[in-house]
């Protein structure tokens, strides 16, 4: 695996841009620890009690989540996706068969339209989604709540990773 830039953004950073370089530093994490996987391994459980906890699950799952968060509640787009389907639970996490390779473009495809509407918002931006309670976050909420969620899977890759080919890195 090569290692992404570990640059962080700059202490003096204004407040966007260090939010933006810390949540664009955690997704080339995402990709980071995806680099030079098997088909196989991509998709293979290491976690008996966390079945669909796969690096592939894992993957589908942040494209969700960028979906949800940004087009969703932020926007106010309707509510599709997997996670809002009547399907089973964790929906977005079951993506066997799915080349990993098809997930990663979906994920970078979801993350460009996220980026394209932070972009174009301000902050405290309010969310337009009045279906559900999370649509009242502020685009700076949203933004907080997005680098949390890309870096505890970022974590949970490390793991995973380590555990299929004992492959280590920095994060």
């Amino acid at each position: 695996m090569t290692n992404p830039s570990r640059t962080r953004p700059a202490y003096d950073a204004d407040e966007r841009t260090q939010l933006i370089e810390w949540l664009d530093m955690h997704r080339a994490i995402i990709r980071w620890k995806c680099e030079g996987l098997s088909a196989e391994d991509a998709h293979r459980s290491v976690i008996p009690t966390s079945p669909l906890m796969t690096v592939a699950g894992l993957v589908s799952h942040m494209r969700w989540v960028e979906h949800c968060w940004f087009e969703v509640m932020l926007l106010g787009r309707p509510a599709t996706g997997p996670q809002f389907d009547d399907g089973p639970e964790d929906a977005d996490m079951r993506v066997d068969g799915v080349p990993l390779e098809q997930l990663l473009r979906e994920y970078a495809e979801q993350c460009a339209v996220s980026d394209e509407i932070i972009a174009a918002h301000a902050l405290d931006d309010v969310g337009r989604q009045k279906e559900f309670r999370a649509g009242a976050a502020t685009l700076r909420w949203t933004m907080h709540h997005m680098i949390e969620e890309t870096a505890r899977h970022a974590g949970h890759l490390d793991i995973i990773r380590e555990l299929l080919d004992s492959s280590k890195g920095y994060y």
